[in-house]
């Protein structure tokens, strides 16, 4: 008996299943769940926004801290230099004055002259240069006027004589030149 059972009862879900799929109550419930996905998506991808944000801004501020770094260790060995070369700035004077002063022996004056060129030689490869003076126009960016003169045989601000070489590595100067101004 049970089997007969169990056998209409399988009959009767076999016809079933077409009355099932025609019934309207799954396509509601299909639709909000669709609905939810979206809204559940757009949380998603404002997360990874803002989590890709997060990373360019800390993209963008090791970079910045990068460049800053470079720029102040920059700075600071053109600084070393700089201080470097001005403690030699009194050798290169007494050099300058012992070639100047002269001498009788020939020897003597020209190994004072190779160490003034082995002198220049390194403050070129450090990248400083001298200060041009002599005949130009005086400029108080480069120039230090310890005195004046009238003279009539050069133009008003033209430098007549400099008393002391200047210096600069790059745009800075090192030592600024002492000179003789016309008025």
């Amino acid at each position: 008996m049970k089997d007969k059972k169990d056998r209409k009862a399988k009959a009767e879900q076999a016809q079933e299943p077409v009355q099932e799929e025609v019934q309207p109550e799954e396509a509601p419930e299909e639709a909000p769940e669709e609905t939810a996905e979206p809204s559940q998506a757009d949380a998603l991808r404002q997360e990874l926004d803002k989590e890709k944000d997060k990373y360019l801004r800390l993209a963008a501020e090791y970079d910045n801290f990068r460049r800053r770094s470079q720029k102040e260790r920059e700075n600071l060995f053109r600084d070393v230099k700089a201080e470097t070369v001005t403690k030699l700035l009194p050798v290169y004077d007494n050099l300058e004055r012992a070639i100047a002063h002269g001498t009788e022996d020939a020897a003597f004056l020209k190994g004072v002259q190779m160490t003034m060129t082995q002198l220049e030689n390194i403050f070129a490869e450090l990248g400083v240069e001298p200060i041009e003076a002599l005949g130009r126009t005086f400029d108080p960016a480069l120039h230090n006027a310890v005195m004046h003169v009238q003279d009539e045989e050069h133009t008003q601000g033209e430098i007549v004589q400099e008393f002391q070489k200047g210096f600069k590595l790059g745009d800075k100067v090192i030592r600024f030149s002492m000179v003789k101004v016309a008025n």
